[in-house]
């Protein structure tokens, strides 16, 4: 198995020797904590959004960029197959930004939570050198909680949606490639406007057995490497199997490159018995579901089949925020 990525290292070194009550039902590691609340299963997480690390300014209008800060977190709140519930906001704003910025923002929020009947409940407004917006949500598990350490052995892996859209649309919007206008539209949207698999991740929640599961917001093995790492447990995927939308091959042909290794898709990658099709997962799910793979032994790794051109399998770590910037 790769190393662990810049970020994923610093975390595991600053929480070592957590002690917390038994209130806390998992913790640091997964895509949200879980703390025991007068026997409600509460989930919370929290994400930001940085200019000039996650976007540009001039990518977005303010309403959108509101929108998509909620939406990253809503993505881990699918994730664990929770239903949001209230969030706090802190932003950080340049001094040359007028007021008329935040008001749009905050009308992208607003609009976004009344949609999922999230509340917005607080939050703080602070002077930075650059745009900040830091989202932290409450949710709340009414089944099963879905966790990255849940694969087993003979399990199928399977995704939601398609990938790449969101890391070639980032790529458009940063002038680094070129799309057709249909493609180019598609694509430029699926990164500005996440759609969290909310339902999804609901329904996942409901089966029996419980799947594993965790979002791809880092990238696809980037993400299922977080999952292998969590369960120790080793994966196999065919790369033919990667489910890829039309825009996607318009751009990038049978490159599998940024279906690997983007981030910002928001799909839910999960691992489970074979007890069901990709069907009737469809049905169930709302969404379109791929088998792509099996877990199989400890110690395995991640080994990725059928690709139809070389990729160096080391450098697919997905998206490390130690690393990267717009």
């Amino acid at each position: 198995m790769s190393e662990p990525s810049g970020e994923f290292q610093l975390i595991s070194r600053l929480c070592r020797g957590l002690r917390n009550s038994r209130r806390t039902l998992l913790g640091p590691g997964d895509d949200c904590a879980v703390l025991a609340v007068g026997g409600i299963k509460q989930l919370i997480t929290i994400d930001s959004l940085v200019e000039g690390v996650h976007f540009k300014l001039e990518w977005f209008t303010p309403e959108k960029l509101g929108a998509r800060a909620l939406a990253v977190n809503l993505s881990d709140i699918a994730a664990m197959g929770g239903e949001p519930a209230a969030c706090v906001i802190d932003l950080a704003l340049r001094d040359n930004l007028a007021k008329r910025f935040a008001e749009r923002l905050y009308v992208g929020l607003k609009r976004a939570a009344r949609a999922v009947k999230v509340d917005i409940v607080g939050g703080n407004i602070t002077s930075a050198g650059q745009v900040m917006i830091t989202v932290a949500l409450l949710g709340r598990a009414r089944r099963a909680i879905l966790r990255r350490d849940g694969a087993r052995g003979a399990d199928e892996i399977f995704v939601t949606g398609s990938l790449g859209d969101a890391a070639l649309g980032w790529r458009i919007l940063d002038g680094r490639l070129s799309a057709p206008d249909v493609a180019r539209g598609f694509l430029v949207n699926r990164y500005i406007s996440p759609s969290p698999r909310l339902s999804a991740g609901a329904a996942l929640a409901a089966l029996t057995p419980v799947p594993a599961a965790i979002d791809v917001s880092d990238g696809l093995a980037g993400d299922l490497r977080h999952m292998l790492r969590a369960s120790r447990v080793g994966a196999e995927v065919d790369a033919r199997l990667i489910p890829l939308s039309p825009a996607y091959r318009a751009v990038a042909g049978d490159d599998l490159k940024l279906a690997l290794s983007g981030g910002d898709d928001y799909e839910l990658l999960f691992c489970m018995p074979g007890r069901y099709s990709e069907r009737e997962l469809t049905r169930r799910l709302g969404v379109p579901v791929t088998r792509i793979g099996r877990i199989v032994k400890p110690g395995a790794g991640l080994r990725i089949r059928n690709l139809p051109r070389p990729v160096d399998l080391r450098g697919l770590r997905g998206w490390d925020h130690l690393r990267q910037s717009v």
